[in-house]
């Protein structure tokens, strides 16, 4: 009797556990049901810590980064990278250091390079004083993550240095802000064109939607090179960074909307014939109030999804044109930027490290595609319940 008590009790905690875990499910909002099955997506997960991490670099570049974009160091030009160690042929530390340098004579090219000196050591040390420099602009700041102490009177450069001796590591932080920016400037302005032209295309119809549709179809047959190298000629040599940033920010906006604004029309067409919104336009309401209030609220998560996959376009965009002298140019820093110093013959035999930019390209587009795939499964309503 006992053993049939206890039964009929832990089938009744049972039951209730499954009942508040299907109430929970069923009064959850669309927006708790997308990231329960979201944040169910392994790799997705993997990837936006990844994006996080590397958008967290970025903003704070000033402070993760070692020293300034244009920070030179003469006495290690074109210097290996320099990784940290706890042991040598002296013995071992438990504090992470790199040995000296010292130059020598190349037996073979005869060029002075760099190369390290085991008797000396220097630690690596976390929020060290350095170079004076503005955090996001505005806050005057001297201590950097990591580094050396000045008083040793030699720079850490963990990927080494290019041909001025500019730390190639600090300049990918950098360039990892300013790639990173362009991708999410482009994306926010080509989404606000989409969702206008789109919307007022999906929701008017007829010769709207014909003249709309028609001149979408002529700025998508446009060949994007020669237009960038027209547009790259046309931008006034005196232009200071600032200015070409954003120019290239406005262009990858207003030739990116296209296809979202197709995406946005569609959906709209097939949903403006809905009784909930008939019944808003005979209440009387707005054009404007019925598409933000009533029809874009039944594919938003879709949209999102279509936002995130657009970035690796604006990303790779901005790096190719850079890469091949049509965007952003020196001495702005972004992945296109530096891969383009690195696309001689020379670079790949003698400072292959040069490339390191190239990884962080591929690891965005990767990350930003992954994160892109767990969104659309989680944005679909027919998902699995978690």
């Amino acid at each position: 009797m006992s053993d049939a008590t206890h039964l009929t009790g832990d089938l009744t905690v049972a039951g209730a556990c499954e009942h508040e875990a299907r109430l929970k499910y069923y009064s959850a909002s669309q927006w708790t049901l997308i990231w329960w099955r979201f944040r169910r997506h392994r790799a997705a997960m993997v990837a936006a810590a990844l994006l996080g991490v590397m958008a967290l670099a970025g903003i704070f570049a000033e402070f993760v980064a070692p020293y300034g974009p244009v920070t030179r160091d003469t006495q290690y030009i074109e210097g290996a990278p320099q990784i940290p160690k706890f042991c040598d042929a002296a013995g071992c530390s438990f504090v992470p250091f790199i040995n000296g340098t010292k130059t020598e004579r190349d037996p073979v090219t005869l060029r002075a390079i760099s190369v390290p000196d085991p008797e000396v050591r220097h630690y690596v040390q976390f929020y060290v004083k350095g170079e004076m420099v503005k955090l996001l602009g505005f806050i005057p700041i001297d201590r950097h993550l990591i580094g050396l102490r000045p008083e040793s009177g030699q720079k850490i450069h963990f990927w080494g240095t290019d041909d001025l001796g500019r730390d190639v590591f600090s300049r990918t932080i950098y360039a990892t802000r300013t790639s990173l920016s362009i991708g999410v400037l482009g994306v926010l302005i080509s989404f606000v064109l989409a969702l206008i032209i789109g919307g007022a295309a999906g929701y008017l119809g007829g010769m709207t939607d014909n003249v709309i549709q028609r001149a979408t179809e002529v700025i998508r047959v446009v060949p994007i090179i020669p237009l960038y190298m027209g547009l790259a000629a046309a931008m006034p040599k005196e232009w200071s960074t600032t200015q070409v940033y954003f120019a290239m920010t406005l262009i990858l906006g207003l030739f990116g909307w296209p296809t979202l604004a197709r995406r946005i029309r569609s959906q709209l067409l097939s949903i403006r014939n809905e009784d909930y919104v008939i019944a808003a336009r005979l209440a009387g309401a707005r054009p404007g109030r019925i598409i933000a209030q009533h029809m874009l609220p039944g594919f938003t998560s879709f949209i999102i999804v279509d936002l995130v996959i657009s970035f690796p376009y604006m990303i790779l965009s901005e790096t190719a044109l850079s890469f091949v002298g049509l965007g952003l140019r020196p001495p702005s820093v972004s992945w296109g930027v530096l891969l383009q110093q690195a696309q001689s013959v020379r670079a790949i035999e003698q400072t292959p490290w040069l490339f390191i930019p190239a990884v962080f390209v591929v690891v965005a587009v990767l990350a930003f595609t992954v994160i892109g795939d767990g969104l659309r499964d989680a944005a679909d309503p027919y998902a699995e319940a978690s």
